[in-house]
């Protein structure tokens, strides 16, 4: 923790660097990810602050759209597509992905209920060898099903409809640090 202090400490040291961040955020991508640890959008990306504006959860679930019970990762795409104006959307996965490889394998999670009930989002179950470590095949699966459930939001499918927003499927290898991109021509991911 302590290296983390000492950077938090000297980070604000700079105010130039950040004074014009006060006049508002103008980010171009809504990036969902995993909330694992070892998946930096910035990093990957290489985004400075205000560049890229970020949902992440457990696995990269995109929850069902229900406007009668709003979740906060609706409020967060709904308010990045209409009101922040992004006009591209990346589905984001990464190998290794320890939810996804409880739904691959089909472990009993009924020690984190939360954890649980929360993956039961994740509908259709993701395909994908059990016996592969990185979990790519099922995460890769998921990541489309995600993007496909991006569409039932009524502002994704607006903006998608009149070509004010293109949607993205990435997969982040964390034992390489490769980006893959779904190349729907082909149906497969490839490098970018």
């Amino acid at each position: 923790m302590q290296p983390l202090i000492d950077n938090a400490r000297t980070f604000g040291q700079r105010p130039e660097e950040f004074a014009k961040l006060a006049e508002g955020q103008s980010p171009q991508v809504l990036f969902i990810t995993c909330s694992d640890s070892r998946v930096v959008p910035a990093l990957i990306t290489g985004a400075r602050p205000g560049e890229l504006f970020e949902l992440r959860t457990a696995g990269n679930i995109v929850p069902p759209y229900a406007s009668e019970h709003p979740t906060s990762e609706a409020c967060t795409i709904e308010y990045a597509v209409e009101v922040l104006g992004v006009s591209d959307v990346v589905v984001c996965g990464h190998s290794h992905c320890g939810a996804v490889g409880a739904l691959v394998r089909g472990d009993d999670l009924d020690a984190v209920p939360a954890v649980r009930d929360w993956l039961s989002h994740a509908t259709p179950r993701p395909s994908g060898t059990v016996e592969d470590p990185t979990v790519a095949e099922g995460v890769q699966s998921h990541v489309l099903t995600q993007l496909l459930r991006l569409r039932s939001y009524p502002c994704i499918d607006k903006k998608l409809a009149d070509g004010r927003l293109t949607l993205h499927a990435w997969f982040y290898e964390v034992h390489t640090g490769a980006v893959l991109a779904h190349d729907p021509a082909a149906d497969a991911f490839k490098a970018l």
